[in-house]
C-alpha cells in the first residue's frame, strides 16, 4: 500500500438514491468525500438513471458523463455542476463511453467558460489523455493535488475507459462493470480490458469499483428489466474487487457463448442478444401493465 493510501479520506456511499418516484429531482447530488460528487440523474426523467461523477482538484475539475438527457429545464445538469464548483472554475467534461446515455447533455457545457469536452472517438479520448499506445497504455491526468490514472477498456463500445482517483482509491468503470446487463459488442476486446482491471487492482488499492447503471434488484441473479422507470429494491453501486474478478471469471466462461449469461450480481450479455432484449421489453410491457391494473384497483 502507498505512504499516501493511509491518509486517504472516508468515502461515504451510504445513501439512498433516487430511483424513479414521482417526488425525484431530476438529478441527485452527494457528496462522498471532499471534491467528490457522484450524481445520479432520475429514472422519471430517463430510464437508463445514469451516475455521473464529479471530482475536484485545486486547479481544475473532471466531469464524467453528462447523462441522457440533453434539456437543461429537464435535465439541468449545467447549473448543478455550477452550483457545487462556480461558474468559472476550470472544467474537463470526459466520457466513460461515447453511447448516447452518457453524452447527451454535453451542449449544455459549450460556451462555458475554462471548459474543454473531450471528443467521443478512441482517437479522441486517446490524443486528449495523450495515451499513444490504446488501449494499453496508462495516462495520469493532474487535477490539482489530485492525480487520475486513465485506462481505454473497450469491449462495451469502442471509446471505453476507467478513471482511478488515487485520493479516494475510487475505480470508475462506466458501463464495462456495474451491477447490471453488461453488453458487450466486443468479446475479446472486453476480455482484455476487465483482465486489465484486474491486473490493476494487483497493484493499487481499490476502495470500491464504481460503474454508471443499476439494474439488478437485492434478489441475486433478478434485474430489472430494459426502460425500467421505478426501482425502489435496487442493489447496491458500489461494487467490491472480488466482484470485478467474478466479471472476469464469468465472461472467461460464456466468451463462446453468444447470449444473455446471468450471474447472482450482474448479466453478460455476449454479441446483440436480440431474443434476450425482446424478452427484457415483454418483461417491462407485463411489469408496466400489472402496476397499471394495481393503481386502477386502489379505492
Amino acid at each position: 500500500m502507498a505512504e499516501d493510501e493511509h491518509m486517504r479520506p472516508t468515502v461515504d456511499l451510504d445513501v439512498q438514491w433516487i430511483h424513479g418516484a414521482a417526488t425525484d429531482p431530476p438529478v441527485q447530488t452527494h457528496k462522498a468525500a471532499p471534491g467528490t460528487w457522484l450524481l445520479r440523474q432520475s429514472k422519471k426523467v430517463n430510464y437508463e438513471g445514469p451516475f455521473l461523477y464529479l471530482l475536484v482538484g485545486s486547479a481544475r475539475a473532471m466531469l464524467i458523463d453528462t447523462g441522457a438527457t440533453a434539456d437543461p429545464v429537464l435535465f439541468p445538469l449545467r447549473r448543478t455542476i455550477d452550483d457545487l464548483i462556480g461558474p468559472d472554475f476550470a472544467l474537463i467534461v470526459a466520457h466513460t463511453h461515447a453511447h448516447r446515455d452518457h453524452t447527451a447533455a454535453d451542449a449544455q457545457f459549450a460556451g462555458r467558460s475554462n471548459t474543454m469536452i473531450v471528443g467521443h472517438s478512441a482517437a479522441d479520448v486517446g490524443r486528449f489523455f495523450e495515451i499513444t499506445d490504446w488501449p494499453a497504455q496508462e495516462a495520469s491526468l493532474d487535477l490539482g493535488g489530485r492525480t487520475l490514472t486513465v485506462m481505454g477498456i473497450p469491449g462495451h463500445e469502442d471509446a471505453s475507459i476507467a478513471i482511478f482517483d488515487e485520493n479516494t482509491g475510487l475505480l470508475l468503470t462506466g458501463d464495462t462493470v456495474y451491477p447490471g446487463r453488461l453488453y458487450v459488442s466486443d468479446m475479446p476486446a472486453f476480455l482484455e480490458s476487465v483482465e486489465r482491471l484486474v491486473a490493476f487492482t494487483q497493484n493499487h488499492t481499490v476502495s470500491h469499483v464504481l460503474g454508471c447503471h443499476i439494474e439488478m434488484t437485492t434478489r441475486p441473479r433478478r434485474d430489472y428489466p430494459l426502460g425500467t422507470t421505478f426501482q425502489p429494491h435496487e442493489a447496491p453501486l458500489p461494487m467490491t474487487v472480488t466482484q470485478l474478478v467474478e466479471v472476469r471469471d464469468c465472461a472467461q466462461r460464456v466468451a463462446g457463448r453468444p447470449g444473455a449469461h446471468q450471474f447472482n450480481d450482474f448479466a453478460i450479455f455476449n454479441g446483440p442478444c436480440r431474443a434476450a432484449i425482446l424478452r427484457q421489453v415483454a418483461r417491462a410491457f407485463a411489469v408496466s401493465a400489472l402496476g397499471a391494473i394495481r393503481r386502477a384497483r386502489r379505492p
